[in-house]
């Protein structure tokens, strides 16, 4: 399991002062208004920094870390990833997951026929969609429902469905 949870990556500037915007990769951008400091992946080190500031402009939050006053300090992490340990994740329901532990499970029916391996999760307005990829590099799309979703086994990386009728047909 990954020891890191992404929760956004910066996609630019905002202002002269250090501030940037960042796009939220988590369900709840909210949270970064309690979150007091993250992991910056510079792709060489991981960094932690102490968030001093959080604003909100449409769908991006712009933050202000401490240490970083000038745009000059700030701009060179422009596509980074902002990630929180698991301890400082938000807690999950039932039946909730991390998509990171999702990605790369290994996809079984109830009638014990492997179907794939889970290559993505679509957010949509209903529920979620899982995309898995069969050994043909073909994509079925499951609706992340408990009548299609019957157990995910995170320490397995194996999640067992039920697929609906319909869903397997050319």
């Amino acid at each position: 399991m990954e020891e890191y949870l992404r929760v956004g990556v910066i996609s630019s500037t905002h202002g002269i002062k250090g501030e940037v915007k960042v796009f939220p990769t988590t369900d709840d951008p909210e949270r970064f208004r309690a979150l007091r400091q993250v992991i910056l992946d510079t792709g060489k080190e991981y960094r932690k920094l102490t968030i001093t500031g959080v604003k909100f402009f449409k769908n991006q939050v712009i933050l202000k870390f401490k240490g970083y006053d000038n745009i000059n300090e700030i701009e060179k992490y422009k596509g980074k990833d902002l990630l929180v340990s698991r301890e400082d994740a938000v807690p999950l329901g039932e039946n909730e997951n991390f998509i990171v532990d999702l990605i790369d499970m290994e996809v079984l029916t109830d009638a014990g026929e492997k179907l794939g391996v889970l290559t993505d999760v679509l957010k949509t307005g209903a529920n979620d969609v899982y995309v898995v990829e069969n050994a043909e590099g073909k994509e079925l799309l499951l609706p992340a429902i408990p009548d299609c979703i019957l157990d995910v086994n995170v320490e397995e990386k194996r999640m067992l469905v039920h697929v609906l009728e319909g869903l397997l047909d050319e």
